[in-house]
Formats: structure tokens, C-alpha cells, sequence
């Protein structure tokens, strides 16, 4: 998008009282944003949902004078911009009523055919949710999944740094401007994250900060992935209303069970109970509910001569080559292990170039 067509869409996103979804109302009936800064005034008038409080905040002349200079900003911070009928804007988040007429981005962030997933949770995070979080992650890394989260205290960047540590893209959606983060003491992880994805916001340089715009911002982080994962949250919490938006979304929403006595488990516990999430005890759950499959374009790496397996990744091999079975719920079975630890195992032998997978079959002994 050029600077100038960029101008009228920071302009119209100014606008007062206005909101994205009538924004992208006046755009499908105008043609463009320029189209609407040139319509007739009485003309504006006639279209539904368009009163005069809100076309007083289209027209407000410091509409344009704020959209220069926050596009000075975006050129000096070499920000990307996603305009939602541009190409480079998130797949997923195109088909969010409610979804952000700009986004703006930082970093490395690669969305085009992704499994993408948000995890969501207590800023409280407890030691067991930490534990979760990092073997959650740790479970899924093979397939490659991009994470994104909200940048914030507890969970939130406990599942970023899980992501880093793994080399998974992750995103951060911010509740601010690109200018600042938010807590400062999580700066020091800035520059992993914009090594390994980047950030996402729809908050401008100039925007105060508030602490509503927490809430706005989980629209972003509902809307970028297929499915919401929350783990630990409270009676009442942020990510309550994250799984709630990704409900309204028609996405797929799970949540880590707990104790009924913890407070950290009573909004996961609410969440399964009222059939608002699926019950998530591991990274299988989600993997057969989103009916995740190996890419069978994956190339392993170059085989060794000679490799060395331990002890577990050995029992599966002999198994494999004695009983030639392609289910992991029959070979988890043949080696006494829980199925998604065997798929893990094999996932890793996998990458080792010890087995592959094959056509009609998901995997096939060398």
C-alpha cells in the first residue's frame, strides 16, 4: 500500500466513534477509504448505521493531521501494515467481523500456511502451569505450530519463551503502540521475539495507555490462530474473554483442568464444565481435535551411517520392524507407552532420518 492510500486508511481508523465494523461497511459501499472522505456529506448520511455523532468523528479535519504523523512513525520504525483486503494481512483474522481495518507489525512473522495457535492464561502463573506450558510446547514442536500469545505477565510469556527455546515463530499481540512495551521488565526478551516472529497491534504510537485496551486486543489474538488453548485463569480473567471471542469466532477453545479447590483452575474447570472448551491433558488432545498430520513433504535430515537411539526410541524400532504397524494408538500399545509420548518419540526418530513418512502410511521403518 502506497503512502497516500495509507494516509485515508490511518484517517478513517482515527475517526471517532466510528469502529471497524462500520468502517468496513462504509468501505464496501464507498469502493475505498478515499471514496469515503469524498462522499457528499447528505450522501454519508443516507448510508445505515451512519448518524451524525459518528460522522462528525469521520469528517474531524485532525483526523488527517494525527494520520501524518503517525505515518511518519511507521516509516522511521519500518513498521509493516496489514490492511484487511491486502494480501499480507492474517488469513484467519479476515474472517473476524470485529477484526482491525490496519494492523501494524514488527519483525520476522511468516503466517502463510501455518498451524497457528494462541495460549492464553493466569498472569499469576503457578509452578505446575509453567511445567504445562513448557512440556505443551515442547510436545507440539515437531509440527512445527506458530504461538501466539499477549506478551503479558505469566503464561503469556512463559509460552513465548517455550517457543523460543523450541525456534517456533511466536507472536506477541500488543495492547499499546509499536513505541513501548508493556511490562518494561519483559524488554529484555524483545529481541528473541522479533528473531523468531514478531509483534502484532492496532494501537497507534499516540494512543494512551489503558487498560480496556487488554480487552481489545484479545479480538487479535482469538482472531490469528485456529484454535485458543488456556491454561490456569481465575473465576474472572482476561483469558475468559480471549476463549469467549474465539468461541464467537467458531474456534476450536481448550482449557487445562484442575483441582475444583484452586483458584487457578476454577475458570479452566468453568470453561469445560459449561462445554465452552475442550478438556486439554495434553498436546494430543489438540492434535486429534485439529486433526494435525505430519507434512508428508517434510524431508528428514541426512541419514547417518550409524545412529545412536536410547533405549525407548530402540524398543519402538524393533517394533516397527517386527510388527510393520502404521497406528501409533497400535504401537503405543505394542510398546507400553501413552500414544502421544510414541508419536513424540517417533516425531524425533523422524527428524534423526531414522524413519519417514511414506505415502498410505504415517510411518514407515528404514
Amino acid at each position: 500500500m502506497n503512502s497516500s492510500d495509507l494516509r485515508y486508511v490511518l484517517a478513517l481508523q482515527k475517526a471517532s466513534n466510528l469502529g471497524d465494523r462500520t468502517a468496513k461497511k462504509l468501505i464496501a459501499r464507498l469502493g475505498s477509504t478515499e471514496a469515503i472522505f469524498k462522499e457528499k456529506r447528505q450522501n454519508l448520511l443516507k448510508i445505515e448505521g451512519i448518524g451524525e455523532l459518528k460522522l462528525k468523528g469521520l469528517l474531524d479535519p485532525s483526523n488527517f493531521e494525527a494520520a501524518e504523523k503517525e505515518l511518519e512513525f511507521i516509516k522511521n520504525e519500518q513498521l509493516e501494515t496489514h490492511y484487511f483486503l491486502d494480501e499480507n494481512y492474517p488469513e484467519k483474522l479476515k474472517h473476524c467481523h470485529d477484526s482491525p481495518i490496519l494492523l501494524f507489525s514488527k519483525g520476522t512473522i511468516k503466517l502463510q500456511n501455518r498451524r497457528i495457535i494462541s495460549i492464553v492464561g493466569t498472569r499469576k502463573i503457578t509452578s505446575a502451569g509453567k511445567a504445562f506450558v513448557e512440556e505443551f510446547i515442547e510436545e507440539l514442536s515437531p509440527l512445527d505450530p506458530v504461538i501466539v500469545s499477549g506478551f503479558a505477565y505469566g503464561v503469556d510469556i512463559a509460552a513465548h519463551r517455550a517457543a523460543i527455546t523450541h525456534n517456533l515463530q511466536t507472536i506477541g499481540c500488543l495492547a499499546h503502540g509499536l513505541d513501548q512495551i508493556y511490562p518494561k521488565v519483559h524488554a529484555k526478551y524483545v529481541d528473541e521475539v522479533l528473531k523468531n516472529g514478531g509483534f502484532f497491534s492496532d494501537f497507534w504510537s499516540s494512543d494512551k495507555f489503558d487498560r480496556n485496551n487488554f480487552l481489545k486486543r484479545n479480538r487479535i489474538i482469538a482472531g490469528l490462530s485456529e484454535a485458543t488453548v488456556v491454561i490456569e485463569s481465575a473465576e474472572k480473567g482476561g483469558s475468559l474473554v480471549t476463549a469467549d471471542i474465539a468461541n464467537s469466532y467458531n474456534r476450536e477453545v481448550f482449557a487445562v483442568p484442575g483441582r475444583p479447590g484452586d483458584k487457578y483452575s476454577k475458570g479452566c474447570n468453568a470453561l469445560i464444565k459449561s462445554n465452552n472448551a475442550h478438556l486439554l491433558s495434553s498436546a494430543a488432545d489438540l492434535v486429534y481435535m485439529l486433526g494435525w498430520k505430519l507434512d508428508e513433504e517434510i524431508k528428514p535430515v541426512q541419514q547417518q551411517l550409524f545412529i545412536d537411539l536410547d533405549e525407548e526410541e530402540q524398543l519402538i524400532y524393533d517394533q516397527l520392524k517386527e510388527k510393520g504397524k502404521s497406528q501409533l494408538d497400535t504401537i503405543a500399545l505394542y510398546c507400553n507407552f501413552p500414544t502421544f509420548k510414541t508419536a513424540s518419540i517417533l516425531l524425533n526418530m523422524e527428524l534423526k532420518g531414522v524413519i519417514r513418512p511414506l505415502p498410505g502410511k504415517l510411518f514407515e521403518a528404514i
